[in-house]
């Protein structure tokens, strides 16, 4: 099992690879230039010895520096090429991968969102992506540099004494085996550190995202000390494959460098007895050397190697967890204009692991196009959820949502979520300026569009007030602003979208009562044109409303005016009593 994930994890890299093929020939023509090169400065080696001082001839001596030279140069200009073309391709398709995930990621429902730590998601995606930057622009270029000038060395060795070259190679078979050993141990070890890096990076975000919180519970001391446990198991388990890496390379350049000393002190009994020549002697020993440099390179760098399998297939996990629905994926159309009439049907909802308890259970409802329905009734009773489904952030288990006759589970998400403006119970602002915040909605809105939005949202005195006004940059999160304020800006901001159909959900719960009742006295510009459905808890803000479904458990109970359901519903009529002085108890 895990063999195949690190499979499919590599013909995941791949294929982020194969689009610049002429710049890989072109980092392998420099690659194998810059390697020929190197081999070649063993046969220089030896004419400068054998030619250059043995002859004692200056001519001959200046002959064969002027060839080093020329190698050198050579050598210079190949490596140049070598390292700007593995490093921009490195560069080049990280930035691939990066985009490919992150274009992934933003498609996911909110669900997988929640059975996964979104902070750890960001540290693996940071993270790992830093990995196979380092592994495709630079380690590969190692390794296979070493790979070609290993081979090469072999043959070179061969070519200039057969005898020695046989004794060095009956030493790598001591060489591979702890490689294979080690190598492994490597990997999994590798594996389970990213998951700890993951761990403390995703702490530290959101300890930090909640500064306030921690600081006003003077949860500092207990921060530290847990987070101080989350750090050294991630230096556990990376100390653990530090000492398998070490292990790898220590015995492995032992022991190749072992057999290097030992073909010295041979290589140099046939030159005291003149079987071979000095300049051979030495050609051979410099082969030896780069042999065994090569063998040590590519020890050291299969552990990184090692690593970068673990970073794609993490990566690669994120890519094959599939959307519940495709965001182009449609078999119909909404129509041309869209009036914003809703029908839900026979409608049920679990979460998943919660099939045993649906949040919404056979709900029935029409909403007329321009009608203002609020929805009323205790905590978990299922309104939010609603608004969830309709927004298709998760597929209904059972019935269907029809807007404007259209089964909402064929239409494309983009077309369908373009026709509702979301105001959220706790706001989001990004960082960026105000204007940025509000053009989310829409991206090309003027500052006319802009400052109209925030006067109706009785939002643009306050940004007035700012230093920079519409221009001024905002915290993440919109710190800096009281709740009122972002919550005025987040109905702005719905309001520039311009949807056919608005949802409003706890939309005033954290205004002020002044700015409650701005909101409320703005509420007919508001939804003018617009199907709205608002949720709410204070009964006050929605007695006006066309009509109020009362909601609980996931069922709907009823459906009227106020003064209807405070005759005909229990449940709304003992709401309305613990906010109503003059409702009537039973």
């Amino acid at each position: 099992m895990m063999q195949e994930r690190h499979r499919k994890a590599l013909a995941l890299v791949t294929g982020f690879i194969r689009p610049y093929r002429n710049a890989v020939a072109g980092a392998l023509v420099a690659l194998v230039f810059t390697a020929g090169i190197t081999l070649g400065l063993g046969q220089g080696l030896r004419i400068l010895v054998d030619q250059g001082l043995a002859t004692e001839s200056p001519a001959a001596l200046a002959r064969a520096i002027g060839l080093f030279f020329i190698l050198v140069l050579g050598l210079a200009f190949g490596s140049f090429a070598r390292f700007y073309l593995v490093s921009w391709i490195g560069e080049r398709v990280v930035s691939d991968i990066r985009k490919t995930v992150f274009n992934h990621l933003i498609d996911l429902t909110p669900g997988f969102f929640e059975q996964n730590r979104a902070l750890e998601i960001q540290s693996r995606f940071t993270a790992d992506t830093t990995v196979l930057q380092s592994v495709i622009g630079s380690t590969v270029s190692i390794a296979l540099r070493n790979a070609l000038m290993l081979v090469g060395g072999l043959a070179l060795l061969f070519v200039t004494n057969a005898k020695l070259a046989s004794i060095i190679l009956l030493g790598f078979p001591l060489v591979i085996a702890p490689i294979l050993f080690y190598g492994r141990r490597v990997r999994a070890l590798s594996r389970l550190s990213q998951d700890r890096v993951a761990d403390v990076g995703s702490y530290v975000g959101e300890n930090l995202s909640q500064i306030r919180t921690v600081q006003a519970f003077n949860h500092q001391p207990h921060d530290r000390q847990y987070f101080s446990e989350v750090s050294e198991r991630a230096f556990d388990i990376a100390r653990q494959r530090i000492r398998q890496r070490a292990w790898l390379t220590t015995l492995a350049i032992s022991l190749v460098m072992g057999a290097v000393g030992i073909v010295i002190w041979i290589g140099g009994l046939d030159v005291i007895h003149g079987r071979i020549s000095p300049g051979e002697l030495a050609a051979f020993v410099f082969y030896s050397l780069l042999v065994g440099v090569a063998a040590g390179a590519i020890s050291e760098v299969i552990g990184e190697l090692q690593r970068a399998a673990g970073s794609a297939a993490r990566l690669f996990e994120l890519l094959q967890t599939a959307p519940d629905r495709h965001p182009d994926a449609a078999t119909a159309t909404l129509p041309a204009r869209v009036t914003g009439a809703l029908v839900l049907e026979d409608l049920t909802f679990c979460y998943p692991g919660r099939t045993g308890t649906p949040a919404i259970d056979q709900l029935s409802l029409t909403i007329h196009p321009g009608e203002t329905l609020a929805l009323v009734g205790p905590s978990g009773a299922g309104k939010s959820t609603l608004f969830d489904l309709l927004l298709a952030f998760y597929p209904a288990t059972a019935g269907r949502i029809l807007l404007d006759g259209v089964d909402t589970a064929t239409v494309a998400l983009t077309d369908l979520r373009r026709c509702f403006a979301l105001v959220p119970q706790n706001p989001a602002l990004f960082h960026g300026t105000v204007a940025d915040n509000l053009r989310y909605a829409r991206p090309d809105a003027s500052g006319g569009d802009i400052e109209q939005a925030a006067r109706i949202a009785h939002a643009h005195e306050f940004i007035q007030a700012l230093p920079q006004g519409y221009d001024t940059p905002l915290g993440d999160g919109g710190q800096g602003l009281s709740g009122g304020q972002r919550q005025r800006l987040a109905i702005a901001r719905a309001l520039l979208a311009d949807a056919p159909i608005l949802l409003l959900d706890e939309a005033t719960s954290a205004l002020d009562a002044e700015s409650e009742h701005l909101i409320q006295q703005a509420m007919p510009s508001l939804t003018a044109g617009r199907t709205t459905l608002v949720i709410a808890h204070r009964l006050a803000t929605v007695r006006d409303a066309d009509r109020i479904a009362v909601m609980d458990q996931g069922r709907l109970l009823a459906v009227g005016r106020h003064d209807e359901l405070l005759r005909t519903s229990d449940l709304y009529r003992r709401l309305a009593s613990l906010q109503f002085r003059d409702a009537p108890a039973d």
